[in-house]
């Protein structure tokens, strides 16, 4: 890569602008865009970007998917927790501990899946660049 006097500038523009914004309050992400120029986003734009914790699904459908087969766990785990007693025997309740975590899952993937298509959708509108994958240290 070669050395870009222009994007520098702009990089730079841009983080004198998102040090101003942390300084007035606001909740701010600085990253790399997919093309790789520094953008700063605000709190509601940001999803779950690529390189946010350890988030391996890229998309809001993907992540909603995963909250699907949650909801399946769920299900399974309740037919588990019930399966003993056309039999005359007492439920298995090992299997709430499987319920538990699912409903769990669930409801984070789900609300995971909602944020970044909330995000998505205000990139958007406000025509603002998809963040790229990785953190910029401030």
């Amino acid at each position: 890569m070669t050395f870009d006097r222009d994007r520098e500038r702009r990089n730079d523009e841009v983080y004198a602008e998102h040090k101003a914004a942390l300084a007035r309050g606001e909740k701010r992400v600085l990253r790399r865009t997919s093309t790789g120029e520094l953008h700063s986003y605000p709190g509601e734009e940001i999803g779950f970007s690529p390189g946010r914790g350890h988030v391996q699904v890229r998309s809001w459908w993907g992540m909603g998917i995963l909250a699907a087969v949650m909801v399946v766990l769920v299900i399974l785990s309740l037919v588990i927790l019930v399966r003993p007693l056309p039999d005359g025997g007492q439920p298995f309740w090992g299997a709430l501990v499987l319920t538990a975590f699912s409903i769990f899952g669930a409801w984070y993937t789900f609300s995971m899946a909602r944020d970044e298509y909330r995000a998505k959708k205000l990139r958007k509108e406000r025509h603002v660049p998809e963040p790229g994958a990785g953190h910029v240290s401030e």
